[in-house]
């Protein structure tokens, strides 16, 4: 569950948050007036955003790397391209039946 807080309650909190999101696997939205300024979630889905964004990283300098030296409008024709083709492929195997796993 993901629970809403302001910083000031969540600095008096601080303690049962912590609890909330060890234990329970909860996340806690941390605002400043009003507004979304940090979040408080449990290790596991920290590393695993830390590990998406590592990855995003590496691939997106692979990708700089491969249109090194290539006019940009090309470069971004080609990779609108790739994604609406990688979008197009997702959609269908969504709506593709799913088969149930055998037991």
């Amino acid at each position: 569950m993901i629970r809403e807080t302001s910083a000031v309650t969540a600095r008096q909190n601080l303690g049962d948050l912590l609890n909330q999101v060890q234990y329970r696997n909860d996340a806690v939205l941390i605002t400043k007036d009003g507004k979304p300024v940090a979040a408080l979630v449990d290790v596991a889905l920290f590393e695993r955003i830390r590990r998406l964004r590592d990855e995003f990283t590496r691939l997106t300098d692979a990708l700089g790397r491969t249109y090194e030296g290539v006019d940009p409008a090309i470069a971004q024709a080609e990779i609108d391209e790739a994604v609406r083709t990688a979008r197009r492929t997702r959609a269908k195997r969504e709506q593709a039946p799913r088969k149930a796993k055998k037991k």
